[in-house]
């Protein structure tokens, strides 16, 4: 089994669900829902995110890639003399490091994110469930994983069945 999920009818009930689930002590859960509810981001124990630092990285890089590459080029592999001027001209170099930094942030990112976030994920188990088609419509959803240390099937649903959820699904893998 890979968890229970419990469906209610709105972002306050589920909120308050996923608060009290917390509580509980259950750390391994997932809440759906149709539109972003920061509450229960924080209801959940989710806190930090690792992408700025991912981000950080990715543009530092990408400037001293930048950087690294025009010095390489204007300076060791094909130095030109223009009108007196230095060859490690700095202040040229800005404008594309720049960029270099833009471009690598923005790919981190993105590949960053995808990593995270556990994408591309074509299958999981909630699919299993007809109705949760509807987490992207008007419904919300608790999910408490099977993977959590308070996990017990009939415990946990009657912690659940207690919560006066509309629903409760035994989620098969």
């Amino acid at each position: 089994m890979y968890g229970l999920l419990a469906e209610f009818d709105g972002p306050i009930e589920l909120t308050a669900a996923a608060e009290k689930a917390y509580a509980a002590g259950f750390r391994h859960m997932d809440a759906y829902s149709p539109f972003p509810i920061e509450e229960v981001s924080g209801a959940i124990g989710f806190h930090r995110s690792k992408l700025p630092v991912i981000v950080l990285a990715g543009g530092l890089l990408g400037m001293l890639g930048g950087f690294a590459l025009e010095y390489w080029v204007s300076v060791l592999e094909y130095p030109l003399n223009i009108a007196g001027r230095p060859l490690a001209s700095w202040p040229a170099f800005i404008v594309p490091a720049y960029e270099c930094t833009i471009l690598a942030a923005s790919l981190s990112a993105v590949v960053g994110m995808f990593a995270l976030n556990g994408l591309p994920q074509p299958y999981h188990p909630l699919f299993n469930i007809m109705e949760f088609e509807n987490a992207s419509r008007d419904k919300f959803y608790l999910c408490l994983e099977s993977t959590d240390e308070q996990f017990d099937p009939a415990n946990t649903r009657k912690f659940l069945e207690d919560l006066r959820p509309n629903q409760v699904w035994e989620v098969p893998y």
